[in-house]
């Protein structure tokens, strides 16, 4: 007999009361995979002539995730270490001569907690970041001999990104630009016992439109926080010595970036007002140019503070400001000519300016655009790649530009969909300049391009050389259909041979060198997983009802014996589209290696489940796709739910759907909308599109002049609809624009107040994606028990119960 304890607990689980339980675990095989660490990132040096791999823990323990934070002006940080959240995630650092293959571990600090790892120009040093319990300290290794030693104390200020850069010019390799918890910070400042009085905000007449960012300033303590944690002093730091040069005043820092003769250092320093409604990286901003003495030699240039910038406008006044690498010192930039409003017309929206030292003269107009701008790429020699974005359009070109004719109309290189993934020409091959800034591969009239070559048999890497004269372009290599390979870096200018990252369906990612058809391995990692051996996977494609092709890849578990009928687990994100055509390109890889890591849907492969992984769900529309998005959503669900049953796969009375973000909204839409799944999972989403007025996703229009779309969308106004059992989670600390955790609690109360069947888990200290491993295993625990309970375990539907839309 149970006792009347146990009968209590099982009486509150009934009733739907909220209880806090023990984090789950679950079954085993996924324990032991993920506890497993993951493979090597990795990191080529300079030269060329080094493979440098970055060993890295599986995950941190939920303890670390509690520690104390400040969540403040859009950031969260350690308090303690005046850092980031979490330690250094890397536990290890390895060294392969690209040459002969041969390995050098490099001495670290132990217990190693490393992060912000960087080459010097030269390729004899690398920098990297050790936390301790007190701070963050900057450690160098030798990259001839593998010694590491401390360069500073644990005294570095990592608040707003990477603390140091590494110096080029005359200094270059052998000094560092750092930010520093100023000497003498004294206490951080307490909130007062009592209120000195309300937060009081106003707005007079002017509109102001707000996304609906996290962890913003609220009260004046927290401006005060902000100045305390936030202020660095830059010094340089010798790395023979470590003998430290102060540069300038200390300040809040939004942007050091030092000149390619090493003469210049480009400040953006964050001044007040600060705001309640925006992060710090949208603060007022005075813009200077200092000298190495910490003398203010040009500026400053104020910059607003960015409240009220236009829905999909951009900030008034010079932004993208970067040095043109090759030369010593030469800034390029873009400005709008519209204001930074899109809904202005005008015959330009954006200009882009040069302006060279001494940077006493008037700035040189180098291009106008018809659109927006989105980004440059330089070669040492004065040639760009101008880069221009139609966002109505989803349209993109690439421009040819000529820093030597200033005024000179640009040539025309790439004109196409931004969203034609058959047609991406690729993205250009980089290599670092001696002053340590990222530059065009140049060797004579060639660039090269290295694209993941999309196909509708899946994805198959390649290798191109184009003429910047003739822009014909011309495939070097590549991939085979058997493996997903890829170029990590050109080991000669000419494209001959490379570095490649290269995998199949059986063989881990490995490293290689390529020269033709001659491999030659670097790196020989097992798999971290061989629980998952024998997997299948499948590139599935088939047909919307409206004739829109689709695809997905499905997989099926260990063991599979073809016609049996499985229970399906379906797991997808919807994408907005402006072309039909685009909506049906296959993105799959079907020959990449099956690594499975975090609280991943594919884990239902060891219980047994096939997936339907990636189902695309495009609504197709362009800027007003959204007035058809439930319509749009089941027919896309409807049609690959027949494709999995169609394949003799998937038992139609066992289907589940599930999604993470816009996932999550997806899973909810689909219970509210049709009868096609059994159950759902959805993590970390937003069901109730009125807290995001201002747009979401690629939505533009506000609430105001879209109502009945924002509420057409919304699941929680349909959440009478919701009869098939729900499983929510949702991080407490959710830091994501719009996906508010309440999202999840009042979506919770309406199913439970209307009588449905849902579960609400809240995951402690975790953001929009899940990290921690207590978390990590507790959620696929959840997902696995749900899912048993309402689609593994499910009843063959009644009579009169369709699998079609309602």
């Amino acid at each position: 007999m149970r006792s009347l304890f146990a009968v209590s607990l099982a009486s509150l689980a009934c009733s739907g009361l909220a209880a806090q339980q023990p984090y789950k675990v679950p079954p085993q095989v996924i324990v032991d995979i993920l506890d497993t660490p993951p493979l090597p990132g990795a990191s080529v040096s300079p030269d060329r002539q080094w493979l440098l791999l970055l060993e890295q823990r599986s995950m941190p323990a939920i303890a670390e995730l509690a520690q104390p934070i400040l969540r403040i002006a859009g950031t969260r940080i350690n308090p303690r270490t005046t850092g980031p959240q979490l330690p250094g995630p890397i536990t290890g650092l390895v060294l392969k001569r690209v040459a002969d293959g041969a390995e050098r571990r490099i001495t670290v600090p132990a217990p190693a907690a490393l992060s912000f790892v960087s080459w010097s120009p030269d390729s004899r040093t690398i920098a990297f970041v050790q936390t301790r319990d007190s701070g963050l300290a900057l450690w160098v290794a030798d990259a001839a001999t593998g010694q590491a030693r401390a360069l500073t104390g644990p005294s570095l200020n990592a608040t707003n990104g990477p603390p140091c850069q590494w110096m080029p010019g005359a200094a270059a390799s052998t000094r560092l630009l750092c930010e520093f918890v100023p000497d003498g910070r004294g206490p951080a400042p307490v909130a007062p016992a009592t209120p000195v009085g309300p937060t009081t905000q106003e707005t007079q007449g002017r509109a102001s439109p707000a996304p609906t960012y996290e962890d913003l300033l609220k009260n004046a303590n927290d401006e005060r926080l902000f100045d305390y944690y936030f202020t660095a002093q830059l010094a340089t730091v010798d790395v023979a010595t470590g003998a430290r040069a102060l540069l300038g005043a200390p300040a809040i820092f939004e942007r050091v970036d030092v000149a390619p003769g090493g003469e210049y250092v480009l400040i953006a320093r964050t001044v007040r007002p600060y705001s309640y409604l925006v992060p710090a990286v949208l603060f007022a901003q005075d813009l200077e140019l200092w000298n190495l003495r910490g003398e203010v030699v040009v500026g400053p240039r104020h910059l607003p503070l960015g409240e009220g910038i236009p829905i999909r406008g951009v900030r008034p006044g010079p932004r993208a400001i970067n040095w043109r690498p090759g030369v010593p010192a030469t800034l390029v930039w873009a400005e709008a000519l519209d204001g930074g409003d899109p809904r202005t017309k005008v015959d330009h929206q954006d200009r882009v300016l040069t302006l060279s030292a001494p940077f006493n003269s008037e700035p040189v107009e180098l291009a106008r655009l018809v659109k927006r701008y989105s980004g440059l790429l330089w070669d040492t020699l004065g040639t760009g790649l101008l880069a221009e974005y139609d966002r109505e359009r989803r349209w993109l070109k690439t421009w040819i530009l000529d820093a030597a004719k200033p005024g000179a109309a640009p040539t025309l290189l790439f004109d196409r969909s931004a969203e034609d993934r058959y047609g991406d020409p690729g993205f250009p091959v980089l290599r670092m300049t001696a002053a340590g800034d990222p530059a065009l591969l140049r060797t004579g009239d060639w660039i090269y391009l290295v694209g993941s070559g999309a196909s509708p048999q899946g994805e198959r890497p390649f290798l191109d050389r184009l003429s910047v004269t003739t822009k014909k372009a011309e495939r070097l290599w590549r991939a085979d259909t058997a493996h997903y390979e890829s170029v990590v870096a050109l080991i000669d200018d000419a494209g001959r041979t490379f570095i490649t990252r290269r995998e199949s369906h059986t063989e881990p990612p490995n490293y290689f060198v390529r020269r033709g058809n001659r491999l030659r391995p670097l790196t020989a990692f097992k798999d971290p997983a061989p629980q998952l051996t024998g997997i299948e996977k499948r590139l599935v494609t088939y047909t919307r009802e409206d004739g829109v092709p689709l695809s997905g890849t499905l997989y099926l578990p260990p063991g599979y014996r073809a016609g049996t009928r499985l229970p399906v687990v379906m797991w997808a994100y919807p994408t907005e589209f402006a072309s039909a055509t685009a909506a049906g390109q296959v993105t799959a890889a079907p020959n990449r290696f099956n690594i499975i890591r975090g609280p991943s849907h594919l884990f239902f492969l060891t219980q047994g489940y096939a997936v339907l992984d990636d189902p695309k769900m495009p609504i197709i529309g362009g800027d007003t796709a959204n007035d058809h998005y439930v319509d749009q959503l089941v027919m896309n669900a409807r049609a690959a739910v027949k494709a999995v049953v169609d394949l003799g796969v998937a038992d139609p009375d066992r289907i589940g759907v599930g999604g993470h973000s816009y996932g999550a909204f997806m899973t909810a839409n689909l219970l509210a909308h049709c009868d096609l799944f059994r159950a759902g999972i959805a993590r970390s989403g937003a069901y109730n599109r009125t807290l995001t007025p201002f747009g979401f996703q690629n939505e533009d229009r506000t609430f105001w002049q879209a109502r009945n779309v924002y509420l057409r969308m919304s699941p929680f106004v349909y959440a009478d609809s919701i009869n098939e059992p729900i499983l929510m989670t949702h991080g407490e600390a959710d830091n994501n624009s719009g996906t508010f955790p309440i999202n999840s609690e009042r979506l919770f109360a309406a199913i439970k107040g209307l009588g449905g069947t849902a579960r609400l888990v809240m995951l402690p200290n975790e953001s929009h994606g899940y990290v921690g491993r207590e978390s990590v295993l507790h959620t696929l625990a959840e997902m696995i028990d749900w899912f048993d309970r309402y689609v593994k375990q499910a009843r063959p539907r009644q009579a009169g119960v369709s699998s079609s839309n309602r």
